[in-house]
């Protein structure tokens, strides 16, 4: 066995040997792949073996697509076959609200660039005669999906690694591991030791208990999944195309003119909460027929022909899921070149070929040619450390995978965790809770005599006009929200004003006091973080960002931080609530609370100050979301019920009313300002995204100030636009479709009402020809066509003179 590799991967599952497969395609031949068994022995080996593509998120779509190219490709390249047929995939939608998903879906595959034809009832079954026509709204077919066989595309991948000079090791076990002094990793195996520059951890299953040898948190838990394998079926020819049936929770793949038919029962069995057996293998759970009951007959109104079959076998296999039911994969927050590559949520040979050439390029290149932020391991928290949490939400998740994706929808277990000072107050007051990085936050408050709750739809919301109520009032008066899951970092120590003006693009040397918005770029000029810094005293600041970013924007403060210890960070996010008192009233509610001086010259715009309401110390930042004259008041969370109930009683005199983060989305939308993960990613710059303002090339070197030098003498090809439809059935929630004609020109990244202006608003990247305002477009929303008109960037207050004023 070698003593030392560039790069080592432990699982030799399908994903482990994409990965490999992909550094050798890049060049890079110091690469090893540790495997406890055989190739493909942990969850590859019993996988069904699907392939779809279409997935929410653009970019995922787009690592998927690439995987179906791959397997299409890859037998002839290694000689080895693959088992790969793309037989077009079918999504059965037997009920209305599930055709209206599917037509949501069509839109959406639209804009992704993927093939999606929409069937009849009759269409659907002449492609699929094992199933029958009853209860069927309508269907989908994404020809260019298909299945293939697991392990036989796993060992082509596994050749083409090795043909360009990987190294495999089977039978050798992972058993202990180290971080060395100089940051290399040491693994003791089965068959001796191995350290590494590099260390991949795709260890599926495995993952956590692989991860927790050095304290890396991969929040993965094993499921049972069964599916069943039948004899030949009359009526069932070879080749046809796969089908999902969500609403009877049921998927099918043919298979030597029989069927595999398996299911997402709504009651999952969690393996192997306690730790994996330490003999635990290749192996099968025993067959669960008691469990598979459920699914079983609910495949029996699609496939009636099942109900007399004779069954080969029922294949209980344990597979990795993870909280959210997406992929976890990256860089680990805490541990430099760790990387990890898990729980593929019975997706992984979709996700298989895709995932890695992401990995690939993260790993060598830094990051992935795609923004897969959806999939990052940053996206988790301190609390995803919890094993109970990661249980308990993961059968959620789970139990989830084939029910209907409702606008607006929010997971309900392992709630309440995270909350603010002012929960129990507000709840009182009506606040109907979403959940964001494990805080709960008030979406918008249900007025005495209405039920606090959402009510799912692809229609108008049962919130839609109480939130329209609180926009106006925003509007027109004033309102508290409590905003206290805002992540906060304090950048401390004498090196502190350097290592901001190098990993900002906005000028940092600004006197104590001072606000600053600004972004945090990666190399290539593409949008890394979204933040703004207040200037405290010299060396010192204090920095507010999205409450599901912190463990993300951490880390990426963290890169860069000079290793002279010249500069601190320590994250403050449980220290401080913050309550946002916004609307043109919110100066003569804070005047009547405090001496200090909150007229326009004594405390402008983009100011902080240090003031006390009553009794209570505040930090008061004079910064707006929502368009309208307001201050962002951090507060010590001992003192924030306090100045609360002081504001509220104020208040008052003034109309003061609460509102939540549902009016926040739609007032932003009328500013036009810009929300990081949709509007804004690293696969935008500045410049692209309408942030040119807060670019300043005349600092000194910064990073992705080259490549913004280059784009400016260029221009851009493309830009962030604000779009406008006037018509009341034009419900937008996302993904919508740009249309020039039928030509999609463009990918809506946010999208929803605009109560003062009462039009849709959308934002979309559109070619720079499209971009002028007047330009008239078409946007597609649920296969219907709107007129849409591009405006300026703000379609209220266009000059910004009410947040100035």
């Amino acid at each position: 066995m070698k003593g030392h590799t560039k790069i080592a991967i432990v699982g030799g599952g399908i994903v482990g040997c994409s990965i490999a497969y992909h550094l050798t395609l890049l060049g890079e031949k110091d690469v090893v792949i540790l495997e406890k068994g055989d190739l493909t022995s942990g969850s590859t080996w019993h996988a069904a073996g699907l392939v779809g593509q279409l997935r929410s998120s653009r970019n995922v779509t787009q690592m998927l697509k690439y995987s179906v190219d791959l397997y299409g490709r890859l037998e002839a390249e290694t000689g080895q076959h693959t088992g790969f047929e793309p037989v077009g995939g079918i999504r059965v939608a037997s009920s209305e609200d599930r055709y209206k998903e599917l037509q949501r879906a069509a839109t959406m595959s639209k804009t992704f660039g993927l093939p999606m034809d929409i069937l009849t009832p009759a269409e659907v079954v002449a492609l699929f005669p094992a199933m029958i026509q009853d209860e069927i709204a309508g269907a989908a077919n994404l020809p260019t999906d298909g299945f293939a066989e697991p392990s036989s595309v796993t060992m082509a991948l596994a050749r083409g690694a090795r043909n360009r000079g990987a190294t495999i090791y089977t039978e050798t076990r992972v058993t202990d591991m180290q971080v060395r002094g100089d940051g290399t990793f040491q693994m003791e195996t089965s068959q001796g030791t191995l350290t590494s520059d590099y260390f991949v951890n795709c260890a599926g299953n495995w993952a956590y208990e692989l991860g927790q040898m050095v304290g890396v948190n991969v929040p993965v838990q094993p499921m049972e999944h069964q599916y069943m394998v039948t004899k030949p079926l009359d009526g069932v020819p070879k080749g046809l195309p796969t089908l999902r049936d969500p609403d009877n929770l049921v998927y099918y793949k043919e298979e030597n003119q029989g069927l595999i038919m398996g299911g997402y029962e709504h009651n999952p069995k969690v393996w192997a909460y306690e730790g994996i057996p330490q003999d635990f293998g290749q192996q099968l759970l025993p067959a669960d027929y008691e469990q598979f009951e459920g699914i079983s007959q609910l495949s029996l109104r699609r496939t009636p022909c099942l109900e007399n079959a004779e069954i080969i076998k029922l294949i209980n296999g344990p597979e990795a899921f993870t909280p959210d039911g997406d992929p976890i994969m990256g860089e680990a927050p805490d541990l430099k070149n760790y990387f990890v590559a898990a729980g593929f949520n019975a997706f992984g040979i979709a996700a298989g070929g895709g995932a890695g050439k992401m990995m690939a390029e993260w790993i060598l290149e830094g990051a992935p040619s795609i923004d897969l932020w959806a999939l990052d391991i940053l996206r988790f928290g301190k609390y995803h450390h919890s094993r109970a949490y990661v249980r308990d939400r993961t059968i959620e998740s789970y139990a989830h995978h084939y029910a209907m994706s409702w606008p607006h929808e929010e997971f309900e277990s392992c709630r309440p965790l995270r909350t603010s000072p002012l929960f129990t107050r507000l709840k009182e007051q009506g606040a109907v809770f979403g959940v964001k990085f494990g805080w709960e936050r008030p979406n918008w408050f249900a007025p005495k005599g209405v039920e606090a709750r959402d009510e799912l739809t692809f229609g108008r919301p049962n919130w839609f006009e109480h939130v329209g109520n609180e926009h106006r009032h925003i509007r027109k008066k004033a309102a508290l929200i409590d905003q206290s899951s805002f992540a906060k970092f304090e950048v401390f120590g004498p090196g502190s004003l350097d290592f901001l003006q190098k990993i900002t693009c906005n000028e940092m040397d600004k006197p104590p006091g001072t606000l600053t918005y600004t972004q945090m770029l990666t190399e290539d000029g593409g949008i890394a973080c979204d933040l703004t810094v207040t200037a405290i005293e010299k060396n010192n600041f204090y920095i507010t960002t999205g409450t599901g970013f912190e463990t993300h924007d951490l880390a990426w403060m963290r890169k860069f931080l000079p290793p002279d210890n010249s500069v601190y960070i320590q994250t403050v996010t449980s220290a401080r609530s913050v309550l946002n008192l916004c609307g043109p009233l919110s100066r003569k509610i804070l005047q009547s609370l405090t001496r200090d001086d909150f007229s326009n010259e004594g405390f402008p715009y983009l100011t902080a100050k240090e003031i006390t309401l009553g009794y209570a110390p505040v930090r008061a930042l004079r910064v707006t979301y929502v368009g309208e004259l307001g201050w962002e008041l951090h507060i010590p969370a001992e003192y924030a019920l306090y100045v609360y109930n002081l504001l509220w009683e104020a208040g008052k005199e003034f109309d003061l009313i609460n509102a939540g983060y549902r009016a926040i989305e739609s007032l932003r939308l009328e500013k036009g300002y810009r929300y990081w993960s949709g509007d804004i990613t690293p696969d935008y710059t500045p410049y692209e995204a309408g942030l040119g303002f807060c670019v300043k090339l005349g600092k000194g070197k910064f990073n992705g100030r080259d490549a913004l030098i280059q784009q400016k003498e260029k221009g851009v090809q493309r830009k962030l636009c604000t779009i406008t439809v006037d018509n009341p059935r034009a419900v937008a929630v996302g993904k919508e479709a740009i249309l020039d004609g039928e030509k999609v020109i463009g990918n809506v990244t946010s999208s929803g009402y605009g109560y003062t202006v009462e039009k849709t608003i959308l934002l979309a990247y559109l070619p720079i020809e499209y971009a002028n305002p007047g330009t008239e477009v078409n946007v597609e929303i649920m296969m219907q066509t709107f007129a849409g008109i591009v405006e300026k960037t703000a379609v209220y207050d266009h000059n910004s003179s009410r947040i100035k004023s």
